[in-house]
């Protein structure tokens, strides 16, 4: 165990717009929101001395660092499976900095994935790239090119099973969109819908997936520094102390699309991490006041809820559907919006947010947080006071 005096804490965050259109490089968003975690920790970017972020990331790191004029790096590295791995990221902080490895510790996802290239469409060249959708080709079923599709393969047999409707997964569209429509920050600000919207929204892949069961696709960027909680009582904002972080990736897991897996009913990457983060700080993520749980699309939302432990196997819509996940329920969900409704940075936009909880600076700001959930499919974090 680690002495409380050594570990890690997320001490700046920062944010660019989420728009649609950014008018300006990756690397550039990616060196804005890095500077503005920076002055929100009230450190000097040239102290970084570790740094990582997602595989799919176009800003080279040398760039940043000449971008940021950090002068010497100690620990770099990047994490495969997209979104589902973000909350991963902290995993590596953690250990660097709770290590000695580093002192100040940077992480970053930009992009332009609206203006300059869409997740949501299939790739047209061919390319070697691991991460295109000619080279998945090779492994998944003919004509399956887009997160949607992949999505709708994998959670089929569980909203089939469980008899999830399509107005249940409206639900969850509807409370995303009710918390980002109070969030000044959301690019769905002052914009809620309804039920009906949602039932009248396109099929993506039918019968399961409507527009408004999809997130966004945006542009921006987000940042975090994290350090020690010594070197944390002198910096300018109230720390958000990492209690436990971790991950799960198992044999044969490809990102949202692990429709190959024997059991398409549990979340076992979820179920283990949940385990795991039992045993390293004793907290259940359902023990939290806060649940940013990655909402790429709705099933999502209702597998996770089961595989963190929130509820049983087959009783998440119920769980949505009983209010739970309201601003005043038993586990309010993702207050700023989520992806859905306040913008899609692979998640990490969540992981800010889960900060401004335990700081009391939210926009919608629940009442007497003391620990926040942050989770992403294969990963999972436990942040507080």
């Amino acid at each position: 165990m680690v002495d409380s005096s050594q570990q890690a804490a997320i001490v700046g965050i920062g944010q660019t717009e989420f728009s649609k259109n950014s008018g300006r490089s990756e690397q550039q968003l990616a060196a804005e929101a890095i500077l503005l975690a920076c002055q929100d920790a009230g450190i000097n970017p040239h102290d970084i001395d570790g740094m990582t972020t997602f595989s799919l990331d176009n800003s080279d790191e040398v760039d940043v660092m000449r971008s940021l004029g950090c002068k010497d790096i100690n620990y770099t590295t990047r994490l495969p499976q997209g979104g589902a791995a973000s909350v991963a990221t902290i995993v590596h902080a953690k250990n660097a900095v709770e290590s000695g490895m580093c002192d100040t510790f940077v992480i970053w996802r930009a992009m332009n994935e609206r203006s300059q290239y869409r997740f949501g469409q299939p790739a047209m060249s061919i390319s070697p790239d691991a991460h295109s959708s000619t080279f998945l080709e090779w492994c998944f079923p003919f004509g399956a090119q887009t997160p949607a599709a992949w999505e709708a393969l994998s959670c089929g047999p569980y909203l089939d099973k469980f008899g999830v409707t399509s107005e249940d997964l409206g639900r969850i569209a509807v409370l995303m969109r009710k918390h980002a429509a109070t969030n000044p920050a959301s690019w769905f600000y002052e914009k809620p819908i309804t039920l009906d919207d949602h039932q009248n929204s396109r099929w993506i892949v039918e019968p399961w997936l409507r527009l408004l069961d999809c997130c966004q696709e945006s542009d921006g960027g987000v940042a975090l520094v994290i350090t020690r909680m010594d070197r944390a009582k002198d910096l300018k904002q109230k720390p958000a102390r990492i209690l436990g972080a971790e991950y799960s990736m198992i044999f044969n897991h490809e990102i949202i699309s692990d429709f190959y897996q024997g059991d398409l009913i549990h979340y076992d990457t979820a179920e283990r991490v949940t385990e795991k983060l039992r045993a390293s700080c004793d907290v259940a993520p359902k023990d939290t006041n806060v649940a940013m749980i990655y909402d790429n699309f709705t099933p999502q939302i209702l597998r996770q809820l089961e595989g963190f432990g929130y509820c049983g196997i087959g009783e998440a819509k119920d769980y949505v559907n009983d209010g739970h996940m309201e601003l005043d329920g038993k586990s309010p969900l993702s207050p700023n919006g989520g992806l859905m409704g306040e913008g899609y940075i692979h998640g990490m936009n969540n992981i800010t947010e889960g900060v401004r909880q335990i700081r009391g600076t939210a926009a919608n700001q629940v009442k007497d947080v003391e620990t926040v959930f942050l989770a992403s499919g294969v990963a999972g974090a436990i942040i507080g006071q």
